[in-house]
């Protein structure tokens, strides 16, 4: 079965036939689904009051161990937000009671941030919804395609500098 990105190629085939565009085969296959997961996942948060960012503090710190506390350069480099949106999101979540930002007692320069009980109990309740919106979306996959389909990507990754260290 064809999907939209066999059409570009076919196209591109035709106009250009001198080039090989077959890494647009993969790149924009990966462009499209990042758009329709990205969308499914929304959804999800949406319906328990988030959006991906927020998940993503509080999912960030609720897997750290307890007390569930971390330093905003801390979060940034856990979860997947950038540095410029911490702050930002920060205050959104302390505003809602999710979080709660304290001073280091060893060095006033240091702030740390905490889930509260609330934000604790917010990502509890979100993440299984979470996990099954990102099964469902698999659901096509195998396990063995899906275990292929990981290892794939983390070589893409890595091989782009997108490491754990």
């Amino acid at each position: 079965m064809a999907d939209h990105v066999d059409l570009v190629l076919a196209q591109w085939q035709a106009q250009r036939p001198d080039l090989d565009v077959s890494p647009m085969g993969i790149i924009g296959r990966l462009s499209r689904l990042a758009r329709l997961v990205d969308a499914e996942l929304g959804r999800t948060f949406a319906a328990h009051g988030l959006d991906r960012a927020s998940f993503d503090v509080l999912a960030t710190l609720r897997r750290s161990d307890p007390p569930h506390r971390l330093t905003p350069a801390e979060l940034m480099r856990s979860s997947m937000i950038t540095s410029g949106a911490v702050t930002q999101r920060l205050d959104r979540l302390e505003a809602r009671g999710l979080v709660r930002r304290t001073p280091s007692a060893s060095d006033g320069r240091v702030v740390h941030v905490t889930l509260t009980d609330e934000g604790f109990a917010l990502i509890e309740r979100t993440l299984p919804a979470h996990l099954e919106t990102e099964a469902r979306v698999l659901s096509r996959l195998t396990p063995d395609r899906r275990d292929d389909l990981a290892a794939a990507l983390r070589d893409l990754l890595e091989s782009l500098g997108d490491t754990s260290a």
